[in-house]
């Protein structure tokens, strides 16, 4: 199948999307100063969740909500460049990231008749709270982020509700 047709769906959505676009004044700064680093699982809309509008925050998402090299050096420039001064690190229920371990997702991997992943660490935690603890305090201690507050959050993803851990 051409690459035409396998996203013809999506842009289709994009034209009529963009038929009515009305974000184009939005500045690039977060209106509301906030950065949220979430789940990559598509049961969490992070806007909706927080009452946020576009415009309001900086979203990152990654699998598990980790808070990995790639994370600090996007904190870093939204810190000081983009008006962000606190940020959320949101965990959520049933997620993948929070059952087993690396093992296990490598075998699910390959299961899958995925490629030999044992190279890649996929940051799996057993204690999906100490984890959060964990990363909320690598963000709090680094030297780059001295202007940023930081809290640890856990969202569930069967009602909706938000629970600051830390």
């Amino acid at each position: 199948m051409s690459v035409d047709r396998v996203f013809a769906d999506v842009l289709a959505a994009n034209e009529a999307y963009a038929s009515d676009f009305r974000l184009g004044g939005l500045q690039s700064r977060a209106a509301q100063g906030l950065a949220v680093l979430t789940c990559m699982d598509s049961r969490i809309a992070p806007l909706a969740m927080l009452g946020l509008e576009p415009g309001d925050a900086k979203i990152l998402r990654n699998a598990g909500a980790r808070v990995t090299d790639d994370v600090l050096r996007t904190l870093v420039l939204a810190t000081y460049l983009l008006g962000v001064d606190r940020a959320m690190i949101v965990a959520h229920t049933d997620c993948r990231m929070a059952a087993g371990d690396e093992d296990d997702v490598h075998a699910a991997l390959d299961e899958a008749g995925g490629p030999d992943t044992r190279s890649l660490a996929f940051l799996v935690t057993s204690d999906q709270e100490a984890t959060l603890r964990d990363d909320v305090q690598r963000l709090r201690s680094s030297p780059y982020l001295v202007r940023l507050t930081v809290g640890g959050f856990l969202y569930d993803v069967e009602t909706g509700r938000l629970a600051q851990i830390c």
